[in-house]
């Protein structure tokens, strides 16, 4: 289906971003682990749907030369700008031997409530530049084909599931995996907390040309 190979790009810009794995992972090592995962699942679920679908009615408003013009462009100026975040988190970088900086909001998390950890999906979903841009096209990138209103809702319910599989996994996973899944899990998570300036900027870089070259044949 053109439309579910339209959204996997996007979905998988959104699965592999390390940030919110580890923001699950550190929920699933608190005392509320049980309530927070899900809570978090459901939050993250949510709000890529919701961003999705207004950037699909958006794009459904418009008419059907326009729509396709502006998701061109648009998918040429976001992976502009996802070559220069590759190049900025390269630079930025943690010298070889010293610890990469996990950001301040995350200190705080195992003692999360589960309002708070719903809101912080919310925000690391729907609110989180890279996120909202990847979603935001994805529902851009469905409504460009003009398909069914069937076909268009199934094709945005790939995208959120397929982007929610590195949140759902590690929940499932605490879930039924028994005593061993918390070592496990620790051990991604600093894994993902070690290699995260290269995980991200192979995800900006291959994001970024990806896009640009799906949005300069249409305009030429």
């Amino acid at each position: 289906m053109d439309a579910v190979a339209a959204v996997l790009p996007f979905a998988v810009g959104v699965a592999i971003s390390p940030v919110p794995i580890i923001a699950v992972i550190l929920m699933l090592f608190s005392s509320r682990a049980k309530v927070n995962g899900p809570m978090f699942l459901l939050g993250w679920a949510v709000a890529l749907a919701v961003v999705s679908t207004v950037a699909f009615l958006a794009g459904e408003a418009g008419s059907e030369t326009t729509t396709a013009d502006v998701v061109s462009w648009s998918q040429v100026l976001v992976g502009a700008l996802f070559v220069l975040l590759a190049a900025r988190t390269w630079r930025g970088r943690a010298a070889p031997g010293e610890p990469a900086e996990p950001p301040k909001w995350m200190a705080g998390i195992d003692s999360f409530s589960p309002v708070k950890a719903l809101t912080l999906a919310l925000l690391l979903a729907g609110v989180n530049p890279k996120n909202l841009l990847l979603a935001a096209g994805a529902g851009g990138a469905v409504a460009a084909l003009g398909l069914p209103t069937t076909e268009a809702v199934l094709s945005l319910g790939v995208f959120v599931v397929v982007a929610s599989l590195t949140i759902a996994g590690p929940v499932v996973y605490y879930l039924v995996g028994g005593a061993g899944a918390r070592s496990r899990l620790d051990a991604t998570k600093e894994w993902l907390a070690i290699h995260n300036d290269a995980v991200m900027t192979v995800l900006f870089l291959v994001l970024g040309v990806n896009l640009i070259s799906k949005g300069i044949p249409p305009l030429t």
